[in-house]
């Protein structure tokens, strides 16, 4: 920190003496000092315009940018989560959801969406009340499953958790605190195949509060994958979790 005071120190000191010389020089060629000095009294009265332009409006705009280049980074850390452990989450679960059918229709998602549908959409999905009735032979294997798969992507989640980029992104980070306590949840639990209903009640709750939350955000990743990348969107859409026709194999 002193260093680069001491930096600034000396350069702003070089910049005032390279000016005083400039006007010394003008004063031995014009002899003029009275005009000198109406021109520096003009460049001091254009300082606080210039503060304004170099302070507030160049700033804002550096922010700007910064901010935008974070949000961008931020998205590549959302499509990091959908490619390792989002899209694979959302198709082994939702077939046990108990409104995803009724929903899946509408989550076709293809290049003709525009913004207003991912809008409405997203208004609809935040809506509905997503269930899980757990404690069936194929609802014990699934938990099985999210338990093996969860915990072989942990280093990664917490990975995702550490990255100083989500700060710009409170309900990614709220999504990611789901599905780790999710994650934790099942691996606590040495024998998923024999516990009481009340515990697959509880479990029940924990897997709802995870998918509607990994769900808003897939949304929200398809829409911006739609806007600002059609060659990522193009193979999202094929790998669409909610279409069961889905192929990612160009066919026509």
């Amino acid at each position: 920190m002193n260093s680069r005071l001491n930096w600034k120190f000396r350069l702003g000191i070089l910049l005032v003496l390279v000016s005083a010389s400039i006007y010394l020089i003008l004063y031995f060629i014009f002899h003029k000092p009275e005009t000198e000095l109406f021109y520096i009294g003009i460049d001091l009265a254009f300082v606080p315009l210039e503060i304004l332009i170099v302070v507030i409006i160049v700033e804002a705009a550096i922010s700007r940018r910064e901010l935008v280049e974070r949000l961008e980074k931020l998205n590549m850390v959302v499509g990091a989560f959908f490619s390792e452990v989002g899209t694979e989450f959302l198709k082994s679960v939702s077939p046990f959801e108990s409104n995803t059918d009724m929903i899946a229709s509408e989550l076709k998602i293809d290049a003709s969406w525009s913004p207003e549908d991912f809008k409405e959409m997203l208004r609809d999905i935040r809506g509905c009340e997503f269930d899980f009735e757990l404690g069936s032979p194929e609802s014990i294997e699934l938990l099985k499953y999210l338990k093996v798969f969860l915990t072989s992507r942990r280093k990664f989640l917490l990975g995702l958790l550490e990255n100083p980029n989500l700060l710009e992104h409170e309900s990614f980070t709220d999504m990611l605190w789901a599905v780790f306590h999710l994650m934790e949840e099942l691996e606590a639990r040495e024998d998923l195949s024999s516990l009481p209903p009340t515990d697959y009640e509880h479990l029940a709750g924990d897997l709802q509060r995870a998918y509607s939350a990994v769900v808003s955000e897939w949304l929200g990743y398809m829409e911006h994958l739609s806007e600002n990348y059609p060659y990522l969107f193009s193979l999202a859409v094929r790998k669409n979790p909610f279409n069961s026709d889905a192929r990612v194999e160009i066919l026509e």
